[in-house]
């Protein structure tokens, strides 16, 4: 079984899971497991660690566009070591800041490897949570900030890995890659989109899968222009060419980005709302799942039991 069909079975025995958060009584709640061989290149820093582990579970709570509130962690390592604690309760308070939440720690446990169990919180305040499903044919899908940043962070970690001679080469490619790899949570962006957007999920699959989530949750199709794609320009620090480039921003993901839809006539309420860039992709229409007129393949980011995150 993987990843979709077991979350598929959960929805089915839990129906309360919800889609990137569960809502309870006015409260978002998200949990995020990231492991060391799937999640964590080598050369990635006990700050980053802490960052992005912590940074999963907001982006969740940014896509129910819900106020978020608080984060713990439950931190497993095969051994204790001072700095790499300090390094990871720094970045893991650091990403609550930005976003207006607190770090509050969480639990301690020896594992084989390097592992990471974070939970967030946030709150509605009153307002309906954002969910995958209630587009209508017609509506504008948009997303959210650049997309590419996690593919150009795997390249840059991959090149400084294979380096063996440019020591300075090597240390600016993985300074490079942390920096991409700590993404800000788009916790106000959700806030804002909350009160215009029909659905809204984030690309943390990629943007193909994402985009076959939210029609298959509405029960529609999306069309996307493969022109309007806002690529990282960090893209083109690793890859070279047009097909390249569309495959970073589509289908490698883990870019924590929203999608999100609206109608035409809030669109211009969205871009002035949003503290980020927000673009026009393509529509929602009736059927399928496409870019450029040709079908998008069902193809992005999976967690799996052989380690291997990509399908």
């Amino acid at each position: 079984m993987d990843e979709r069909a077991a979350l598929a079975l959960v929805a089915d025995v839990v129906p309360d899971t919800g889609d990137d958060a569960a809502v309870v009584d006015d409260l978002a709640v998200t949990t995020d497991m990231l492991h060391e061989r799937t999640d964590l290149p080598d050369g990635v820093t006990p700050y980053t660690v802490g960052w992005r582990s912590v940074a999963v579970s907001l982006s969740d709570l940014a896509a129910t566009g819900a106020r978020a509130v608080a984060a713990v962690a439950a931190y497993g390592a095969p051994a204790f070591e001072a700095d790499a604690l300090g390094g990871f309760f720094d970045g893991a308070t650091d990403v609550c800041e930005r976003v207006g939440a607190r770090y509050v720690g969480g639990d301690l446990d020896a594992h084989d490897e390097l592992t990471v169990a974070t939970t967030a919180v946030g709150r509605l305040d009153g307002t309906a949570a954002l969910t995958r499903s209630g587009v209508t044919p017609g509506e504008r899908l948009c997303v959210t900030g650049e997309l590419g940043r996690t593919a150009a962070a795997l390249g840059l970690f991959e090149r400084a890995d294979g380096e063996r001679s440019a020591d300075e080469s090597r240390d600016q490619d993985r300074r490079r890659a942390n920096e991409l790899f700590r993404f800000t949570p788009r916790v106000a962006t959700g806030r804002a989109i909350a009160e215009h957007a029909t659905a809204a999920l984030d690309v943390s699959d990629g943007l193909a899968r994402s985009a076959h989530m939210l029609a298959a949750a509405s029960g529609c199709g999306v069309t996307v222009d493969g022109d309007r794609l806002p690529v990282h320009s960090a893209v083109d620090e690793v890859v070279a060419g047009a097909a390249d480039r569309c495959e970073a921003a589509t289908f490698v993901g883990e870019d924590f980005e929203l999608l999100f839809a609206v109608p035409d006539e809030r669109l211009s309420a969205v871009r002035e709302a949003s503290p980020v860039a927000v673009t026009e992709l393509g529509r929602v229409t009736e059927t399928g799942v496409t870019m450029d007129g040709e079908p998008l393949p069902d193809r992005g980011y999976t967690h799996g039991a052989d380690g291997d995150g990509s399908s």
